[in-house]
């Protein structure tokens, strides 16, 4: 079965920050995945949990501040003129793989939606991304 995306989809990243906020949710992240972003923050891995991070179900995910309304994560930094994410070289795969998600690569309808809803000004603009690396990206989940 071919998919919608067959001719490849733009992406470029625009640093707004909107897709680390929004309302509440959940950043899915592995213990290596802990390991790699306390190494990063240069504290221990009992520090890392202990201070960014939640346990929902068997699973662990990145702690969010509220802020306006809206739960930022909590390694979203607004302090600049673009929002970056202080720990951007090792945040996990869920951050790295956005937009291409499978429920966002289900169907035009469902890509629109996540652009409109997140929103995002960096889906359908910039880099062609080919579909070959689209499945890719979206198989790493």
């Amino acid at each position: 079965m071919s998919e919608w995306y067959k001719d490849g989809l733009s992406f470029s990243c625009t640093q707004c920050g909107n897709c680390c906020t929004g309302p509440p949710g959940a950043v899915w992240f592995t213990d290596e995945e802990g390991v790699a972003m306390a190494k990063k923050l240069k504290i221990s891995l009992e520090d890392f949990y202990g201070r960014y991070a939640r346990k929902i179900g068997i699973r662990w995910s990145l702690t969010e501040n509220v802020i306006s309304g809206k739960y930022d994560c909590v390694f979203l930094d607004r302090t600049a003129e673009k929002a970056t994410c202080s720990l951007y070289e090792a945040r996990p795969l869920q951050c790295r793989t956005w937009p291409f998600w499978r429920e966002n690569l289900r169907s035009e309808a469902a890509w629109q939606r996540a652009k409109d809803d997140t929103p995002c000004p960096g889906m359908d603009t910039g880099k062609l991304i080919p579909a070959n690396e689209i499945r890719i990206i979206r198989d790493a989940e």
